[in-house]
């Protein structure tokens, strides 16, 4: 699964997918880590990414299932509340949708759809609005509402996977299976980018987040389009990158931005790298350069958002 997108690796294939790496290792671990009690008995991280205690004392809530539960009507106990707050705290720092691209299992199924996708050759396939997601979660909170249960879990492709690499996957296994041939043969990254709505609730709370990626040295940018090409939300960049001339700083601030680094890894000229949301001024851009990317450029990012 290859960082590089539209015009293959020109820095060597290590510093061309450092990032892609960096990801997979934080999946991995944080999954090691939940498997090494039941698997090898060693508990250093008991339950799952919905709720779990850490060496046997520190409790960890999802806020999303936090979320649900309050619509449920359900009272949850002191410990859910802290530890809810907790995680929501860590994203609030270092990227809401950080969770989509470091730590969610789903993610490496829908990354291996891509791939197999484009080493197919297959059309991009319906394209499907990024708002929908968003009316996707207000349904989740609604049914949780309206039936009193956390109903949305029992379906949750990401609650699934983790508690079936866990405990079994049982019936689990169809509903993985259901949204990689979704990416692969319908959607190229419809699941992650436009229906999940755990990616949505994330991405609320990435609005405000303060680690941030930064298009810095936005003025090497050389119109390649290889960053719109490899997000999965290339709508979050051309503010950044581009808006020098209308006063808008290099700060990639919407709260989609998954803080994944594919930008990153694929950029020749070194534009992107990790910052934070503050010291955002309108410098670093050539004067006279136009808000949009150049032709190919543009059709680059047109193909990437389909």
């Amino acid at each position: 699964m290859t960082a590089i997108a539209a015009q293959g690796p020109r820095r060597g294939w290590l510093r061309s997918h450092r990032w892609l790496m960096a990801r997979r290792l934080s999946q991995f671990g944080i999954l090691a880590l939940f498997l090494a009690g039941p698997w090898f008995g060693v508990w250093l991280v008991a339950g799952n990414l919905s709720s779990s205690r850490t060496l046997g004392v520190l409790e960890l809530t999802d806020p999303y299932v936090f979320v649900q539960s309050l619509a449920a009507g359900h009272l949850p106990a002191a410990g859910a509340v802290v530890g809810a707050a907790i995680v929501l705290g860590f994203y609030v720092l270092v990227g809401g949708r950080s969770y989509c691209a470091w730590v969610c299992p789903v993610n490496v199924v829908t990354d291996t759809a891509g791939w197999l996708r484009r080493r197919l050759r297959l059309p991009a396939g319906a394209r499907l609005a990024r708002a929908t997601r968003y009316w996707l979660l207000a349904m989740t909170l609604s049914v949780a509402a309206l039936t009193g249960t956390l109903a949305w879990e029992l379906i949750n492709p990401v609650s699934l996977l983790h508690r079936g690499l866990i405990f079994g996957m049982g019936w689990a296994w169809a509903v993985v299976a259901s949204v990689f041939l979704f990416d692969l043969a319908v959607s190229d990254r419809g699941w992650c980018a436009h229906l999940c709505p755990m990616g949505a609730f994330y991405g609320l709370v990435g609005a405000v987040a303060l680690v941030r990626v930064r298009a810095e040295h936005r003025a090497r940018c050389d119109d390649c389009g290889d960053c719109y090409v490899a997000c999965p939300e290339p709508q979050v960049i051309a503010p950044a990158l581009k808006g020098g001339p209308r006063g808008v700083g290099p700060v990639i601030r919407a709260g989609a931005c998954s803080n994944c680094a594919r930008c990153i890894d694929v950029c020749s000229k070194d534009v992107f790298s990790f910052g934070t949301r503050f010291n955002n001024v309108a410098s670093g851009s050539r004067k006279g350069r136009h808000d949009e990317p150049d032709p190919a450029a543009r059709a680059a990012v047109t193909t990437a958002a389909r």
